[in-house]
């Protein structure tokens, strides 16, 4: 099917561990190719007022469509018009590529992945996961799994990505450590973090390039 945009006058209830309601107004909606879904308002960048993330499965009904996930929460979209409809298939994405210091900073840890912890050792860059690849995989001294996801500066959307990453690996790997290392950190992503489990690293990148003994600040 690819990828469906659909502007239209419409609400939205959620339903589910609680109850959510956007009254009517004009809005996009978006339905992507894994069957997700999520409802945007012409404001606030990328983040939707609702969405419902994949596996889920969306009715169509004349007037409402009804999206439902593996765990029975469902999205009920009213729609009152339809002004815009349409359909684009993207094909294959090549993923991100990094550049500058992001970058550069990949390169110093895979290269000096012991710094992050005893014993770390490199398994993989640009490890693969169905939403994206994930920075770093390494193992740590007792040969556990480790995950490493590099920001310039970290916020709260990067504990989410994280988190996500480590859910898709843990069903393929088993229980698996989270690192988020980066130059500075905003003091609300250190508190998610700390309560996900994972451990926030703060590098110095000029230190990095010119002294491999170099032990980032562990928070």
């Amino acid at each position: 099917m690819g990828v469906r945009l659909v502007i239209a006058r419409c609400s939205v209830d959620y339903v589910g561990r609680l109850t959510a309601h956007l009254p009517q107004a004009v809005r996009l909606l978006l339905v992507k190719s894994d069957g997700s879904v999520s409802i945007h308002a012409d404001d606030r960048a990328y983040k939707p007022l609702m969405w419902m993330s994949p596996p889920c499965s969306t009715l169509y009904g004349e007037d409402v469509w009804t999206v439902t996930n593996k765990a029975g929460e469902q999205l009920l979209i009213t729609v009152d018009e339809v002004l815009s409809d349409v359909a684009h298939e993207l094909g294959t994405d090549p993923g991100l590529v990094k550049d500058g210091v992001e970058k550069q900073l990949q390169e110093l840890l895979a290269d000096q992945c012991h710094v992050l912890g005893e014993g770390f050792t490199l398994v993989q860059r640009e490890y693969f996961t169905d939403i994206g690849p994930v920075d770093l995989l390494c193992k740590d001294g007792s040969g556990a799994h480790v995950l490493v996801e590099i920001k310039r500066h970290a916020e709260i959307d990067a504990v989410e990505q994280l988190t996500r990453y480590l859910q898709r690996v843990s069903t393929v790997l088993g229980e698996v450590q989270g690192i988020l290392a980066a130059q500075s950190f905003k003091p609300q992503a250190k508190v998610l973090a700390a309560d996900r489990g994972i451990i926030c690293v703060q590098v110095d990148y000029d230190a990095l390039r010119g002294m491999e003994s170099t032990r980032p600040t562990l928070f």
